[in-house]
């Protein structure tokens, strides 16, 4: 099984439970459009070389697609389908007005000079440009892509149209259009679940201990935010490893000493370990926020937190998330734990539009309130359809695609 037919599994349930036509049902399981597209791109060597880029936009019954660009060497066509396809459901359990998108450039960036780098960027949005616009499709950064590659491509974007377009990426620098709080969005997400999630179980932070694995931007928001909830942030990881403390890390100086040293191994008073062993730490709460599939049938057996947030998108295996269910695990499901990231993008879109900004407490503000009332409903969902997180969030956003489609004509 690929990866995008396992992220329909709880789809599939969810379906089940609700009693979806088949119509309907059949809108989801496969993306609206998928471009494929070649990049040529003038190396400082002289030469020329072809890159592969990729577009997928999974669902528009609520909206323009939303989603962002990633640039790494494992992206591939159904990679990118699968993450539109969670990006649907995200926009919808978040109750956005957008459907799903996400776009990717197979590419080594750490291999790239930075004018390689802008030419791969101008040269990608250029080839797509036909197919995105604030009114179709927003994209916004993702693995390996940054504020300062989303200002390039806004730019090329707006060279194709002749006139200033910030609505059409999110993510921008804020000279240029970008949101306030929008650096610190997918991990500040990430820690109002785990607070909620906390309260349902009655646990008070001062008593709950952490692991958090991958310390960019999203992980180390999320220890940091977690941190000030007042749990003990325990472990940490990075691509080159894990340090651990039973007493606890200080995620604000660990990133300081990522900035001088480019790794955290090695931290002053703490212990290395490895990524596999930081998974599986007898710790109250555990957040992967590295790739995809990093907890499966092999390892969840193993796996001791007592509450999982994904960061990550799809970092458990349907495998995995049987396991843990079995087990007692609650599990926030990726749709929802780092929905933080769409929804302050949505909110750069809607400032971008209006040219009207909003400050930071504002944004959090607001952020906050989605959050909070996205975790309540679909909490409820869970306790009344007998079922996991996850399939309460893709229930939740079902029936609000379902009803898209129907005030839409898609289903007569």
């Amino acid at each position: 099984m690929n990866l995008f037919e396992m992220a329909k599994i709880p789809l599939n349930r969810a379906q089940e439970l609700l009693g979806v036509s088949d119509i309907a049902a059949s809108y989801l399981q496969q993306p609206e459009r998928v471009l494929e597209v070649s990049i040529p791109v003038l190396m400082e060597s002289g030469k020329v070389q072809l890159f592969r880029g990729y577009r997928s936009q999974h669902c528009t019954a609520l909206g323009p697609a939303k989603g962002g660009i990633r640039f790494h060497p494992s992206v591939t066509v159904d990679e990118v389908k699968t993450l539109s396809f969670w990006m649907t459901f995200k926009c919808a359990v978040m109750d956005l007005p957008l459907g799903g998108g996400k776009g990717g450039v197979t590419c080594d960036p750490t291999q790239l000079t930075n004018k390689e780098l802008e030419r791969l960027a101008r040269g990608y949005i250029a080839k797509i440009a036909p197919i995105i616009g604030e009114d179709r499709d927003i994209p916004a950064p993702d693995v390996n892509t940054n504020p300062k590659i989303m200002g390039w491509m806004m730019d090329e974007y707006s060279k194709w149209n002749g006139f200033l377009c910030p609505g059409v990426l999110t993510g921008k620098p804020k000279t240029i259009g970008g949101s306030a709080g929008r650096g610190s969005a997918t991990g500040r997400g990430v820690s109002f679940t785990v607070r909620e999630a906390l309260k349902k179980m009655n646990i008070k932070p001062a008593d709950a201990t952490v692991a958090v694995q991958g310390f960019g931007n999203v992980g180390s928001f999320s220890a940091k935010l977690i941190h000030d909830l007042g749990c003990r942030v325990v472990a940490l990881s990075d691509v080159n490893g894990a340090i651990y403390n039973s007493q606890g890390l200080n995620p604000y100086d660990v990133e300081k000493f990522v900035k001088e040293n480019k790794t955290l191994v090695g931290y002053p008073g703490s212990q290395p370990i490895s990524n596999a062993e930081l998974l599986e730490l007898p710790v109250t709460v555990l957040v992967p926020a590295a790739l995809e599939m990093q907890i499966t049938a092999e390892n969840a057996d193993r796996v001791k937190a007592r509450l999982i947030a994904e960061g990550a998108n799809g970092p458990l295996s349907a495998d995995a998330d049987n396991i843990l269910d079995a087990k007692g695990v609650m599990v926030i499901p990726d749709i929802l734990a780092n929905a933080g990231g769409v929804t302050v993008s949505y909110f750069e879109w809607v400032q971008n539009r209006y040219r009207y900004y909003w400050g930071e407490k504002e944004v959090n503000s607001k952020l906050e309130e989605k959050m909070v009332a996205a975790f309540n409903e679909i909490f409820d969902l869970a306790q009344k359809y007998h079922c996991t997180l996850r399939v309460a969030a893709y229930i939740c956003a079902l029936e609000r695609l379902v009803m898209g489609m129907e005030l839409r004509g898609w289903l007569s």
